[in-house]
């Protein structure tokens, strides 16, 4: 934590996670604001679905790739620099989308968009531990994570209005414009929170040496996937969403915003007791209360996806109650990780971005166009994710104090 932490932000300390929750929001935005305009930018640019769903996978795979550097160029050069460069990348790949006139040209800029979008993310969970002591730091990374749950609900919804309204070029507009805005409010508002002595030399070996040392190291391994591997039981069924809630619940595009509101309300719950459990209950009891909901929550889906032809009420329920219980526990984990390795908290944020950031690509590139056509399938896969993360905790959790 930075000595002087306390001269740095002086306003209350939600308007912090408000900032902080927009640098999160802005990765998970470009995703959701554009696919409702699937069809259109195919027919648009004489696409086809697998060309489509590229578009993606690329930004996915980027997003991936560079969030393992993020964090780590962070801890050397300070978190200020290494956002507002994010964030100025991303602007102008928005402007590369919006004004792309071919699918390969669209797949670039998606690409250099993932790229850059994990800036912010990555680098505001160290922030959050350069401010805040354990216990605060829980309730801050609960309160980023309750407005970043409002991204999927509301981003589908912008999309889908401005593509119908102006086109589906607006989309990639707003994201420019939007991402404008932010650099703006950081530039402004957002102090350099790394401490000059717990900067880290800017050389390849000490590089090398700190991606080894995690890489290496079981414990955080286990930390990582027990945080990151659970989400893509709630995330396949994001990436499914227009084959699952079209064909599968038959339900018409006016009302997907129903699964998108019932399950970013269940993050936005399990959040918020995440915040008042902070200081209360030891972690890993907080982290087994997460597990357990999501568990009992996954067989009850896979039953009743096998007792016969799902009910959308049910099916949407299920996963928000899964959302519930995922939120609940995932500030815990990540407050782990980060303190797993205090004095590189950005390289460990970094990391374990990479590894969440990485499944979510597979199961985006591989699983989800597999397994979106079979209810059952679904709960199964849902299921198996969780218990990766599962066993994962299990083996970690006797290291929990």
């Amino acid at each position: 934590m930075n000595p002087d932490a306390h001269l740095l932000w002086r306003g209350p300390r939600w308007t912090l996670a408000v900032l902080l929750a927009c640098l999160g929001m802005l990765g998970p935005f470009s995703i959701d604001t554009y696919i409702p305009a699937f069809s259109g930018i195919a027919q648009s640019l004489g696409a086809t679905p697998v060309q489509m769903q590229q578009t993606l996978s690329a930004y996915l795979f980027g997003f991936a790739a560079m969030n393992l550097f993020h964090g780590a160029l962070s801890d050397s050069l300070g978190r200020r620099p290494v956002i507002l460069w994010g964030i100025a990348v991303f602007t102008l790949a928005s402007v590369g989308c919006a004004l792309s006139q071919s699918i390969g040209q669209l797949v670039f800029f998606r690409a250099l968009q993932g790229m850059s979008a994990g800036a912010g993310m990555v680098v505001s969970r160290a922030i959050i531990r350069d401010m805040f002591p354990p216990a605060d730091a829980q309730r801050v990374m609960s309160q980023v994570t309750i407005y970043f749950g409002v991204a999927p609900a509301v981003a589908p919804l912008v999309g889908g209005w401005l593509f119908v309204a102006a086109g589906w070029h607006a989309i990639f507009w707003f994201l420019a414009v939007l991402s404008l805005l932010l650099w703006t409010a950081v530039w402004r508002k957002l102090p350099e929170t790394l401490h000059a002595a717990q900067r880290q030399p800017v050389q390849v070996a000490p590089l090398l040496r700190g991606y080894l040392q995690m890489g290496s190291s079981p414990r955080f391994l286990a930390l990582a996937l027990a945080s990151g591997i659970p989400f893509n039981g709630m995330f396949l069924y994001v990436l499914s969403a227009p084959v699952w809630l079209g064909e599968i619940l038959r339900l018409q595009p006016t009302q997907f915003f129903w699964f998108f509101c019932m399950s970013v309300s269940g993050i936005m719950l399990g959040a918020w007791q995440s915040g008042r459990l902070a200081g209360r209950i030891k972690p890993k009891h907080q982290i087994r209360r997460g597990f357990v909901i999501m568990l009992a929550t996954s067989v009850a889906n896979v039953l009743l996806n096998l007792s016969g032809a799902p009910h959308p009420f049910w099916a949407m329920l299920t996963v928000s109650i899964f959302s519930f219980g995922w939120a609940l526990m995932v500030p815990v984990v990540t407050l782990l990780v980060l303190d797993l390795v205090p004095e590189r908290r950005g390289m460990a944020s970094s990391v374990q971005a990479f590894i969440g950031s990485m499944a979510n690509g597979l199961v985006a590139g591989v699983i989800a166009p597999l397994v979106m056509h079979s209810a059952p399938a679904l709960a199964f896969t849902s299921i198996g994710m969780l218990g990766i993360g599962i066993v994962a905790w299990l083996w970690v959790k006797p290291q929990v104090t």
